[in-house]
């Protein structure tokens, strides 16, 4: 008789699981934005001259590929939660490794740009460090996509996760943004790019101390390079 009563609760929990998984995988959020700015930081870092880049082509590729993987697969099968942590970890250990791979070409730069500043051209200085400030704010705004609220997956899953940052349209008139808005790929793009050309938040606030430890990261790396880099390749064309 136990076993009978509890029957009716088990299916219950199953059947509310199964909507579970189904909504979240119907509201999965999009990664195209994504992969396409993966592919891009990759094709920036292999046009880098040779002198300046750290790793070669072959390995970049292999590096980029191990990060693809679990993005198509969370893709492909939205509901599989095993390969959404899998693509949560992958994606922020590629975030930092292109971030440190951004800082070793800057201190590369620097480096020929003041041993050999005659040998260098200002046309190669402004196109490298152009580079580098580019996959700067993909690379952060990719990490920011990955953190905020427990990344895509916790977005989409509608947990309870306490945001890094608060973006305007969860303070605005519910009239004013699409129902069940929440911020995607393209938002923390924007985010990226303001850190790195204001060197501070422009309408997005940073809630939490990783945030913001994350901002004056950014921030540095891009006023060294435009301070130190191409401020220098500026004044040798001129």
């Amino acid at each position: 008789m136990r076993l009978s009563s509890r029957w009716p609760d088990f299916i219950a929990v199953k059947n509310v699981s199964t909507v579970t998984t189904s909504t979240e995988a119907k509201h999965s959020e999009q990664r195209w934005a994504v992969v396409l700015a993966i592919l891009f930081v990759l094709a920036l870092l292999v046009q880098f001259p040779q002198r300046i880049r750290i790793f070669p082509p072959l390995i970049l590729c292999i590096i980029v590929a191990a990060e693809m993987i679990p993005l198509i697969i969370v893709m492909l099968m939205p509901h599989l939660r095993f390969w959404q942590r899998i693509e949560r970890t992958s994606t922020l250990i590629f975030s930092a490794a292109a971030t440190v791979l951004c800082v070793a070409n800057l201190a590369t730069i620097i480096r020929v740009m003041l041993d050999n500043s005659q040998e260098i051209s200002g046309l190669l200085l402004l196109i490298s460090g152009l580079g580098v400030w580019i996959i700067n704010i993909v690379s952060f705004s990719i990490f920011y996509w990955a953190v905020d609220r427990g990344g895509p997956a916790g977005r989409s899953g509608n947990t309870d996760r306490l945001a890094d940052w608060l973006f305007p349209q969860e303070g605005a008139p519910k009239e004013d943004y699409p129902e069940g808005w929440k911020p995607a790929y393209i938002d923390y793009l924007f985010l990226g790019f303001s850190t790195s050309a204001a060197f501070s938040a422009t309408d997005v606030l940073p809630l939490t101390h990783r945030a913001k430890m994350l901002m004056m990261l950014q921030s540095s790396i891009s006023l060294m390079t435009i301070l130190v880099v191409m401020s220098r390749a500026i004044n040798i064309l001129a």
